[in-house]
């Protein structure tokens, strides 16, 4: 290391450090963003189960109604 001045290795040395702490950040955000999804994931299956129940649910007063209808006839 004759010829390389000591700034450089101290500039080089705080750079990684600063990688070093930014990767860190990023990965603790994509972790907690990793858990959203999955919430979200589960929130949207029990949407879905709601929104096949809310049409059986439909399907069956319809024809509740189709058969009161024809009892008044």
């Amino acid at each position: 290391m004759k010829g390389v001045p000591v700034a450089l290795v101290v500039a080089l040395v705080v750079q990684t450090i600063g990688g070093l702490v930014w990767a860190g950040g990023a990965a603790a955000r994509i972790s907690a963003l990793e858990g959203k999804v999955a919430q979200q994931a589960l929130v949207a299956e029990r949407l879905a189960r709601l929104e096949a129940q809310g049409e059986a649910m439909r399907a069956s007063l319809e024809r509740i109604e189709r058969q009161l209808e024809g009892g008044k006839r």
